[in-house]
């Protein structure tokens, strides 16, 4: 259960579980997730995440602290709101957890390099590596980490990917354990990454599907963090894409893009889809803003099947029984330390 903390921008999952680990403390992780996602985007990405770790907790205390890019723009009242629930991203810099989340960002410039936040972005990179056990970047933080490590750049797709494709296992990563062969994820991007490009700059491939591309891929840090990469979303709620779809729509109608955007993939019934498909030909027919009634949201939302939990669930599981692991050994090689000075100042005495 996830429970609001009466701190900043903290929250518990699993708090009220006993600690059954063999170590002290091994089983109370503090992670750190930096939110870049658009204002409007901001509570549903909260929710996202908590959501995740609180079904993955599993006997694990997870205490979440909520950190964001400052140079990304934000209304007023998305500004309030980091403001009262949100950590400054500088007392991130001298601290330690035992995790980080990094959550892509809405792009606005031509390549990563010229956004905003990319110094702040290769920070939060550099500082993963020293001072985290493991990282997960998840979207454009995983194309901005792979470009900064191993000057890796993402190619930009002739349409957004965009819907729930079919993943196989590629590896026998610990992270995919209790995985089937085959699963379910989400997607929703403009940009990809060579598979062959990743694999020849020393990244182990975890998941992917010949429709959707690499999903998700790892690599050890300079200082041995185990950073895992995301071009999926596991985080997705069900009804996330459907929203995402209806904004493009939007934005298409507004006149902010020329291009009607693709209807998700493998996400929708067939009904459902001959509905949205007219609604398409109506709307690039007689496009206006007032278009955006004919798409029934409600109606839409209780029809959308949510294929891909079980399996995001077992992968941040397994993402957190490895923190578990690491922090153990972590601890039990600090006591090991601590006990052998006592034995030599008892000698010494």
């Amino acid at each position: 259960m996830c429970e609001s903390n009466s701190d900043k921008s903290i929250y518990d999952c699993g708090a009220n579980v006993p600690d059954q680990s063999r170590v002290a403390g091994a089983r109370r992780l503090d992670i750190a997730l930096v939110n870049n996602m658009p204002s409007a985007a901001i509570g549903a990405t909260e929710r996202q995440f908590q959501a995740r770790l609180n079904a993955a907790a599993d006997g694990v205390q997870v205490r979440v602290t909520f950190f964001a890019c400052p140079e990304i723009t934000r209304t007023e009242q998305a500004r309030e709101h980091i403001r009262q629930n949100y950590s400054s991203i500088d007392e991130l810099w001298g601290a330690r957890f035992d995790g980080v989340i990094v959550t892509g960002a809405e792009p606005l410039a031509p390549t990563l390099k010229e956004e905003a936040y990319w110094g702040t972005m290769l920070r939060l990179i550099e500082w993963a590596e020293q001072n985290t056990d493991s990282a997960i970047w998840s979207c454009l933080a995983a194309h901005a980490a792979v470009l900064h490590l191993d000057g890796i750049s993402r190619c930009r797709l002739e349409e957004k990917r965009s819907g729930v494709f079919e993943c196989e296992k590629l590896s026998a990563h610990p992270l995919l354990l209790r995985v089937p062969a085959r699963f379910w994820m989400p997607h929703s991007r403009w940009n990809d990454l060579s598979r062959s490009t990743l694999e020849e700059s020393g990244y182990t491939l975890l998941s992917g599907s010949p429709d959707a591309g690499v999903d998700a891929f790892a690599k050890n840090g300079k200082s041995k963090s185990l950073f895992l990469f995301f071009q999926g979303h596991p985080e997705y709620e069900p009804a996330t894409l459907l929203l995402e779809y209806r904004r493009d729509i939007e934005r298409y109608l507004r006149g902010v893009c020329d291009r009607y955007p693709s209807m998700p993939q493998g996400y929708l019934d067939d009904n459902t889809a001959g509905m949205l498909t007219a609604l398409r030909q109506r709307a690039q027919s007689a496009r206006g803003v007032e278009r955006l009634a004919e798409f029934p949201t409600a109606d839409l939302v209780s029809r959308v099947r949510d294929t891909w939990s079980p399996a995001a669930v077992e992968i941040y599981r397994n993402w957190l029984l490895y923190l578990v692991a690491r922090k153990e050994q972590r601890l039990r090689t600090t006591r090991r330390r601590s006990e052998r000075k006592a034995g030599a100042g008892q000698q010494a005495a």
